[in-house]
């Protein structure tokens, strides 16, 4: 099979002068050739600086055209491509740099704080500056690019070799790293396309963020996989996603429910949306109700998307004549893959062979040419999540009698809001660091906003501490990113738990809805 580049090389020849990128934010325009050239220089520039196969290259980056060129420029040299989340806290940020050792960072202006109190930690990474009026401590992206001399590629690119590392938050609060290979994600592009009906002429806007998997494997990859165009947005705000909607004629695009609702609430009738024909939704089910007001609102048909870092992401779509009538259901499994629904094991993995029946819940574990090699330098992760060659998600759900599968929890109650994935244990890790908590539990509560909004249970040491001074101390502490911290604090005796001290959350879920009904 072929790799990650050569997709690139390919549609670079056949679509040499067809538009491929534009960068809003910075106005840059791009026709595959431009930006071919700048994939090389980018692999020139790493190679010059001793990058080689195999070697990691990070960025902390919001989406740029910087981003898109690396993801490229990566997996031509063989180099090991490493988008970090930016919404991570410095701390956070330097767990991920010191476990993968990448030899470059990029970064950007409004991510340097990020930056500044911890790289002086890491003297074998270089770290290069994309915007003007570069720190001292880095070097100029532009620079780099520049004055790199031309070097004649000689490593052979399989399609076994890793192409990235994505990390993704555990169960015990600790980021793993994802291994994939260029296979995994060329068979991963051909699903998607076929799946959502990807072709050269659609425009799709990229305004999820592109360290996820989803915008990045989901969208961008198999846009250039088919020769089509991609609007790079650095961020999502709905005024600006709908002008360029207008302005680009945008075909496609991906997004999590929340920013779907959040595009429903402005005033649509000032804009032009008529190009607009499909769009891609994945992180949490979408109501009814949603579906309809994008299908009467914006005029458009919607495809759902479930699935995990650790299978590409996706495993299964919900097709658009599938929205009302399977309401609720993640969909149905995607090509070349093949899910079980399996008795959970308290003492180990989940058989696989232990199947349930239809409409039985029980572990989502499945298998197909997407999923990952495993967790970089977590070997006893690995065997325990790739258990008889089966990915084992820790989600819980069921199939019905047609194949449609539904996700129920998670057996590590993670957390969605606005499609970010927030595991309770950090929160609550961050909590305990106050003085005044005894005893402290997160869960998410529905909203209709943000799809869930985290909420911690609390149990006072010091009777005297408020919920505004739990917020300040969350949005003060190294530990835990902004998007993170608690939007509710309830304040109780004691929390519910099992014979073996377990807490028993399914409790606090019932006193949440007993609370707010």
């Amino acid at each position: 099979m072929t790799t990650i580049g050569r997709i690139f090389d390919l549609t670079v020849a056949k679509y040499p002068n067809k538009e491929a990128l534009y960068d809003v934010r910075k106005d840059i325009r791009l026709t595959y050739l431009e930006w071919s050239e700048e994939v090389n220089k980018l692999a020139n520039a790493l190679l010059h600086e001793g990058v080689r196969k195999g070697d990691r290259v990070s960025t902390y980056l919001f989406n740029t055209e910087e981003l898109a060129t690396t993801f490229f420029a990566c997996a031509k040299i063989g180099a090991v491509f490493n988008p970090i989340n930016f919404r991570l806290t410095p701390e956070e940020l330097a767990y991920i740099i010191h476990d993968a050792q990448p030899k470059v960072v990029l970064f950007e202006k409004m991510l340097s704080s990020g930056i500044e109190p911890i790289h002086h930690r890491f003297e074998k990474t270089r770290f290069w500056f994309i915007d003007e009026d570069t720190p001292s401590y880095a070097a100029n992206y532009r620079d780099k690019l520049v004055s790199a001399p031309y070097y004649e590629k000689d490593e052979h690119i399989d399609e076994n070799d890793m192409y990235a590392i994505m990390y993704t938050s555990g169960t015990t609060g600790r980021p793993k790293g994802v291994i994939h290979k260029h296979r995994d994600m060329v068979e991963q592009s051909l699903i998607v396309i076929s799946s959502t009906k990807v072709i050269s002429d659609d425009v799709g806007l990229v305004t999820a963020p592109m360290f996820h998997c989803a915008e990045l494997h989901c969208a961008l990859l198999p846009r250039v996989h088919v020769g089509g165009k991609n609007v790079i947005l650095h961020h999502f705000t709905p005024k600006e996603v709908l002008r360029v909607i207008e302005q680009e004629k945008i075909t496609k695009f991906f997004a999590a429910p929340t920013m779907w609702n959040m595009l429903l609430q402005e005033n649509l009738s000032e804009y032009n949306l008529s190009s607009l024909k499909m769009g891609l939704y994945g992180a949490a089910p979408m109501a009814p109700s949603l579906v309809f007001a994008c299908q009467e609102k914006l005029g458009i048909q919607l495809i759902q998307a479930y699935g995990m870092t650790e299978m590409g992401p996706a495993i299964t779509f919900l097709s658009e004549i599938d929205q009302i009538r399977k309401a609720g259901s993640a969909g149905q499994v995607c090509l070349n893959h093949e899910i079980r629904i399996v008795r959970p094991n308290e003492d180990g993995p989940s058989e696989p062979d232990d199947i349930v029946p239809a409409g039985e819940t029980g572990e989502i574990i499945v298998k197909g040419p997407c999923m990952m090699d495993g967790y970089f330098n977590r070997d006893e992760a690995t065997e325990k999540a790739l258990y008889k060659g089966w990915y084992h998600s820790g989600d819980i759900g069921y199939l019905d009698e047609e194949g449609y599968l539904y996700v129920k929890d998670r057996v590590d109650d993670m957390i969605i809001s606005g499609g970010e994935n927030i595991y309770p244990r950090e929160v609550e890790d961050c909590l305990y660091g106050h003085d005044g908590v005894l005893d402290v539990a997160v869960i998410g509560q529905p909203d209709d906003r943000w799809g869930e909004s985290v909420t911690a249970f609390v149990v006072k040491k010091d009777s005297s501490i408020t919920e505004e001074e739990l917020d300040e101390y969350c949005k003060n502490s190294e530990l835990l990113a902004n998007y993170k911290r608690p939007r509710k604090y309830i304040f109780c005796e004691a929390l519910p738990r099992n014979a073996s001290g377990k807490i028993q959350k399914f409790v606090l879920r019932k006193q949440l809805e007993d609370l707010f009904a």
